[in-house]
């Protein structure tokens, strides 16, 4: 596994309060999660190793390789960090297709379309059973289907870092539980370091091997949540 490390400091600002952030920890888990209560900052801290929030000052290392360091003055762009994030309403684009979507997360890179690219898009959509629905815009798609198209769109950049913030928070009950058990053996698969936010105990005990928690933009001691192991 390669191991996460995040150092990161971060004042954000809005009409309502200012809010620091101050987080220092180790995800050497394959899979871990970082709970905590509404407004603790986890979704922040997942913005901000992604590098979608450039005031953020600190370290992030995936493996030991440096994807911010603001010290030695490194801060790679977003799209040079090959973070693959899940959103949690997956943020797909309503005007694309399931295919189109997918080719969007390799021109992230700024990939041109060729026959390797192609044959990307061609493995995740047989990977994921999307085959049926290359063609289909997301607003056809079932809750079940948007999660898988989201998930793939993020692997396409085939990421050394999978972060997923919320990514069942927006369904009922009972959809929830059978897409918390197809999420939980589509991680197994690909087997990509992954960081989850969520505010569920049941998605911890499903999806997490370990468990970081963090409360008003600090890390803080936690019990272990049954069945993370």
């Amino acid at each position: 596994m390669a191991a996460l490390e995040v150092q990161l400091q971060l004042t954000l600002h809005s009409p309502d309060r200012s809010f620091e952030l101050d987080v220092d920890f180790t995800a050497a888990s394959q899979r871990t999660a970082l709970i905590g209560p509404s407004g603790s900052g986890k979704s922040t801290v997942l913005q901000a190793i992604a590098g979608l929030l450039p005031q953020a000052r600190g370290r992030v290392r995936v493996g030991g390789q440096a994807l911010l360091d603001t010290p030695r003055g490194i801060d790679l762009p977003a799209r040079e960090r090959r973070v693959g994030v899940v959103f949690q309403d997956y943020a797909l684009f309503p005007h694309m297709t399931v295919e189109q979507n997918l080719q969007f997360g390799l021109r992230r890179l700024g990939q041109r379309a060729d026959a390797g690219h192609a044959l990307r898009v061609d493995t995740l959509i047989r990977q994921f059973d999307l085959a049926s629905l290359r063609g289909a815009l997301p607003r056809h798609l079932s809750g079940g289907q948007r999660q898988r198209v989201a998930l793939a769109r993020a692997l396409a950049i085939e990421p050394r870092l999978l972060l997923l913030d919320e990514p069942l928070s927006a369904l009922d009950s009972p959809l929830r539980k059978r897409l918390r058990h197809e999420l939980a053996e589509m991680l197994e698969r690909v087997q990509v370091p992954t960081l989850l936010v969520t505010h569920d105990p049941q998605d911890v005990e499903a999806l997490a091997q370990d468990v970081i928690c963090i409360d008003d933009g600090r890390i803080v001691d936690c019990d272990p949540v049954p069945g993370a192991v």
